[in-house]
């Protein structure tokens, strides 16, 4: 189980403490595993932590508060703030590095409301990475005093990973490369997805990209309840937007934008991007209407062996080196529900959290009842049902839209 912080509405330095000295036994260990990470390949700590600090800047620029914050978080772990940051710039510090693009990283889907099984928008991912990370991950629910209040799966230190705000905005992550990262400072993408959860849809979030510059090049695949979905491709030549059909979106490890995919480096030609790509589009157009067992059925996909969307670890290699896929994770956000597993093989969701703990907290369910069900129970009327009214009732959220005309 992953622990669930409650972070109270409050000042950004407050909830940055809190959050540091709550979790420091976690902080600690995501420290002491992405210190080893960069030694392989070749990044002292010291050096790695300089590196972040060049950052500095361009986070102040683009969200001042997030630096406050930081801070906090430092504070209360009782580290230096430059640790902090480099925890939060790994992705830039790695890029280009032998650690940098980790066979069978990751793979995002998002489906619209007027494809979706349930009636709502629907967001998921599987995020692979290196297994040692599993025991220092965090679940952050915060409240704040104005905006959205939001969820979200991070490694602990970080702001933010994986997840929605009360708004319906939701947020997935998958890590790109092209010949341009590293040749200018820029806002690093971990701390770029805490910020989005500050948005309240996908327009805004488009946007929020715009205004940013960035290092090292991400893919961030949003979806908000309204049913908009897009692909923001991060790159230090700016942002590209990739929509699709509106019916679907998927993204792996590579640039679907035409022109961004020239500058790709070899170091991305990932042999399981494509093909995980093809079979997640493959499952999803298998169903006219998808639901929570389909994007189960996808995140839990082994067919292709190696190169599957369910990366399978192999167990004769170091605990540091080995990518797997360390969690599952699915949103539904017209109920502003998460669930996980850290255990993708054993196909069942282990933890249901809700953005509002008022509307719902936190649900723990036995293995006999956490297998796939169908999906009129798992969806909508399930979440609903847990805590009496739907959040329409209460006045929380709009009718259902329909798919707008083209």
């Amino acid at each position: 189980m992953v622990p669930v912080l409650d972070l109270p509405a409050g000042s950004a330095v407050e909830r940055g403490l809190r959050y540091g000295a709550t979790m420091r036994a976690r902080i600690e260990r995501s420290l002491a595993n992405y210190a080893q990470l960069f030694a392989l390949s070749g990044i002292a700590w010291k050096e790695a932590c300089r590196r972040a600090a060049a950052l500095t800047d361009a986070i102040g620029n683009f969200a001042p508060g997030l630096l406050d914050e930081l801070a906090g978080v430092a504070r209360g772990a009782g580290r230096a703030m430059e640790e902090l940051l480099a925890l939060n710039a790994r992705t830039e510090i790695l890029s280009g590095g032998p650690l940098a693009a980790a066979p069978g990283e990751c793979t995002a889907v998002a489906v619209a409301p007027w494809a979706s099984a349930t009636g709502g928008t629907l967001l998921a991912q599987n995020w692979d990475w290196f297994s040692a990370q599993r025991d220092a991950l965090v679940l952050l629910r915060v409240r704040k005093d104005s905006g959205p209040g939001f969820l979200t799966l991070a490694e602990a230190g970080m702001l933010a990973k994986i997840g929605l705000n009360a708004a319906g905005l939701g947020i997935c992550l998958n890590i790109l490369h092209s010949s341009d990262d590293g040749e200018r400072p820029g806002v690093p993408v971990h701390i770029f997805l805490r910020a989005l959860l500050d948005e309240d849809s996908v327009a805004s979030a488009v946007e929020a990209a715009r205004r940013a510059t960035f290092s090292a090049s991400s893919n961030v695949l949003c979806a908000d309840a309204a049913g908009a979905l897009v692909a923001l491709e991060l790159c230090p030549r700016g942002v590209r937007i990739v929509r699709e059909d509106g019916r679907t979106l998927c993204h792996t490890n590579h640039f679907l934008d035409e022109e961004t995919a020239r500058r790709e480096t070899p170091l991305a030609v990932d042999l399981s991007s494509r093909a995980r790509l093809a079979r997640a589009r493959q499952i999803l157009a298998n169903s006219a209407r998808i639901g929570v067992e389909d994007i189960a059925r996808l995140l839990w996909d082994r067919s292709d062996g190696t190169f599957s969307i369910c990366r399978v670890p192999d167990t004769s290699m170091p605990e540091l080196e080995c990518v797997e896929t360390v969690a599952s994770v699915l949103m539904e956000l017209e109920t502003r529900v998460l669930r996980l597993t850290l255990d993708p093989r054993a196909k069942r969701w282990s933890q249901t959290v809700f953005v509002d703990s008022e509307g719902g907290g936190e649900e723990r369910r036995s293995a006999r009842t956490s297998k796939l069900t169908p999906d009129r129970q798992t969806g909508r009327k399930r979440a609903n049902a847990r805590v009496g009214r739907s959040p329409r009732a209460r006045g929380r959220l709009p009718a259902p839209k329909k798919r707008p005309p083209e």
